[in-house]
């Protein structure tokens, strides 16, 4: 079962006005994927997976913090200055999901962030090399594998981290990480 559906959305990449850094090299995943979260609605962080992390700068709960609050705050400020409705609520106010305008990606010179919310409330960040396109297909792909290996196994609790020991959850990190390497 699917819960995102077909058609591809392409989006052309413009030149940057700094250069990027090249692509890390041997690292083995075809669109230099670099870290997946994965939160539930709440701010728990469901999933935290680095397959190249070049410098680690925080303990991983701060890191996981400062990642929420940043999804937060942008989904926050997105929705405000969205031109396309008057009704502007108060800022820092939760929005449901699907609600308000939304952003899928940003970038700096050193990585791209791509961000996807499933209507349930579940929050996929995949950080990529920042000349990666849209990873949007990418990150429903990662979502329906999340349904079909984790919410569907009997023996995973809702809302607690996939940890392969507890919640036999070993198929959605094999199935993860060999579709992470396929990418191009």
């Amino acid at each position: 079962m699917q819960f995102f559906g077909g058609g591809s959305s392409l989006t052309s990449v413009a030149p940057d006005a700094t250069p990027a850094p090249a692509a890390p090299p041997g690292t083995g995943t075809g669109a230099n994927a670099q870290v997946l979260y994965v939160f539930n609605r709440g701010g728990v962080c469901l999933l935290y997976r680095e397959w190249h992390r070049p410098l680690r700068t925080l303990d991983p709960t701060q890191d996981q913090k400062l990642m929420f609050g940043l999804l937060f705050s942008l989904r926050s400020f997105t929705s405000k200055i969205d031109p396309t409705t008057a009704e502007k609520g108060n800022l820092g106010v939760p929005l449901l999901p699907g609600q308000g305008c939304s952003f899928y990606s940003f970038k700096t010179n050193t990585y791209k962030l791509n961000f996807l919310e499933s209507p349930s409330g579940i929050k996929l960040i995949l950080i990529t090399h920042p000349r990666t396109g849209d990873q949007r297909d990418t990150l429903k792909h990662i979502y329906n594998l999340y349904v079909e290996y984790v919410v569907k196994n009997p023996l995973y609790a809702p809302g607690t981290p996939i940890k392969p020991l507890i919640c036999r959850c070993e198929l959605f990190n094999k199935h993860l990480d060999q579709y992470v390497k396929t990418l191009i």
